[in-house]
């Protein structure tokens, strides 16, 4: 998948662009719903780990350096061990990836509404005109430039 480029909108092609719409827009959801299973799934033997080693440690609390076994001290053993550990990082890299993929389909959502925008623009004859239109590659492509020699210009300041 390459985000970066399926949120982009060729505004020459808005034809091919309304046409691959729903299949992106698909193909998001179906990814995002993957990133979820993964993170329930994750959190899940996050929780069955936690759960072996609680009783790991309750059966035999010497072995794990408690002479008296507290809630508090089972939950910060059980914290620190390397099994639980690795599980809660991946945990944290599902969540992540989750919220990657929200974002991703959020930005697909925004290009329908860019897209039905630019048609709308289209239809009322913006882009017509008595002299030649104007390139509006060129034109995004202008003003990210002034937008950044303005952000470096400041940035001398």
């Amino acid at each position: 998948m390459n985000y970066e480029k399926d949120v982009r909108i060729d505004e020459t092609a808005l034809d091919i662009e309304w046409l691959e719409q729903p299949t992106l827009m698909r193909k998001y959801t179906k990814h995002l719903a993957e990133m979820q299973k993964v993170e329930d799934t994750t959190k899940i033997e996050m929780e069955l780990i936690w759960a072996e080693l609680d009783i790991k440690i309750r059966k035999n609390p010497e072995e794990f350096g408690l002479t008296k076994i507290t809630e508090t001290a089972i939950k910060n053993n059980i914290l620190i061990l390397d099994e639980y550990k690795e599980v809660n990082e991946a945990y944290i890299d599902a969540i992540f990836n989750k919220n990657i993929a929200k974002g991703v389909v959020n930005s697909i959502q925004q290009k329908k509404d860019a897209l039905e925008n630019l048609v709308k623009l289209h239809g009322q004859s913006y882009f017509a005109g008595p002299s030649i239109p104007r390139n509006l590659t060129e034109k995004v492509e202008e003003k990210q430039k002034k937008a950044n020699l303005k952000i470096r210009m400041e940035r001398k300041k």
